[in-house]
């Protein structure tokens, strides 16, 4: 499968309302504050309509159960969400996952569950959620695309759209972004500028 370059990731519907219409092709729904099951599902279900409307593949976080149910066709799950996941189930369902890696026994632990894509982070510096792993640097993006081979390597953490084109180059097939999106001062405009800087690696 292959992946559009430019992957934001925001935690509401009302972002996906703001951002898809832009161009947006792939988003992912990460609520992680605390909500209620009927909350969690109404976002999913509002996310799901928005972007089948203009044609953006949605992808939902952890809550993969709702994710059946809402019909939806793409799940990501962290490490620890991964332990707890009913992954036959997931696949049951016709849905196709996303996990999360930060060092080599997560990515063992990761492709062990034939997953379509291996996210990889924290690439450089973030500040977008507290972690324990230190920056990757470019050079764990370019090993582990040599690892996976032609299964799709998203980066994610501390990228920038100044970085975007080293971070491709150097083997990432797509980019998660969230800060320099959502935490922009124009938001719909970095939106745009994403799309347009990443314009040339789609169908590379």
């Amino acid at each position: 499968m292959q992946l559009d370059p430019f992957y934001p990731i925001v935690d509401s519907s009302a972002w996906v309302e703001r951002l898809v219409p832009l161009g947006v092709r792939l988003l992912q729904l990460r609520i992680k504050d605390a909500a209620s099951e009927d909350v969690l599902r109404e976002e999913i279900a509002a996310s799901r309509v928005l972007c089948e409307k203009h044609g953006c593949q949605l992808i939902v976080n952890d809550h993969w159960r709702l994710a059946i149910d809402e019909g939806c066709d793409f799940v990501h799950l962290g490490q620890e969400d991964l332990d707890g996941a009913d992954i036959d189930a997931i696949r049951r369902a016709g849905i196709r996952l996303g996990v999360s890696t930060h060092d080599g026994a997560e990515l063992k632990t990761a492709l062990a569950v034939e997953p379509d894509y291996i996210a990889l982070g924290p690439v450089f510096q973030t500040s977008s959620k507290s972690l324990k792993w230190a920056p990757q640097g470019l050079g764990k993006v370019m090993g582990w695309k040599e690892q996976v081979g032609n299964l799709p390597l998203v980066a994610i953490g501390g990228i920038t759209l100044e970085k975007a084109g080293e971070v491709l180059r150097n083997g990432a097939d797509s980019i998660a972004v969230i800060s320099d999106v959502t935490r922009h001062r124009d938001p719909e405009q970095r939106t745009r500028d994403w799309i347009e800087e990443t314009r040339d690696w789609r169908g590379v």
